[in-house]
């Protein structure tokens, strides 16, 4: 497993979609890579909100997740995105207690954004970062990319994303 941290969400200009780019906590300079996962925009809405850290006066979904987990006496001990079939990612969030823990199959997005409001680290299998990473560009301005990805909240309408 490969641990990762949130590089970057900004939009993909050409599916209009919300992506989310994770970058290894240990960058192989010589040929950094990154993971792109085309995530859904209350997703990404949810992450932004906790990476900036704004509080909202009722709890949204993720925050009631967290909640319930901290609730029936367990902690996100990490997320771990195990695989990817025909470009869908899977992930699994791994609770621990004091007497157990265990995996639940959760969807990437929703885990990231239960870890980011856990503070819980984020691993990728092996496999699945050979074989779902890109190549990364140099110097990615994160600040500029999550600008970009605010002004587009501000712009979509839900719907924009029925078919």
């Amino acid at each position: 497993m490969i641990q990762v941290r949130i590089a970057s969400l900004s939009v993909d200009t050409r599916s209009n979609s919300p992506v989310l780019l994770l970058s290894p906590l240990v960058v192989d300079p010589a040929h950094p890579r990154l993971l792109p996962i085309w995530i859904g925009t209350p997703e990404a809405t949810s992450i932004l909100l906790a990476l900036q850290g704004t509080d909202m006066p009722r709890p949204l979904t993720h925050d009631l997740m967290r909640n319930v987990v901290e609730t029936l006496g367990f902690v996100v001990e990490r997320v771990e995105i195990t695989r990817v079939d025909e470009g869908t990612f899977y992930a699994a969030l791994i609770l621990r207690g004091e007497e157990q823990a265990f995996a639940v199959d959760a969807r990437p997005s929703d885990s990231i954004a239960l870890a980011v409001r856990t503070g819980s680290p984020i691993y990728v299998d092996d496999e699945v970062f050979e074989q779902a990473s890109i190549e990364a560009e140099p110097d990615v301005d994160t600040d500029a990319e999550i600008e970009e990805f605010r002004e587009f909240l501000e712009t979509v309408e839900p719907e924009d994303f029925l078919h």
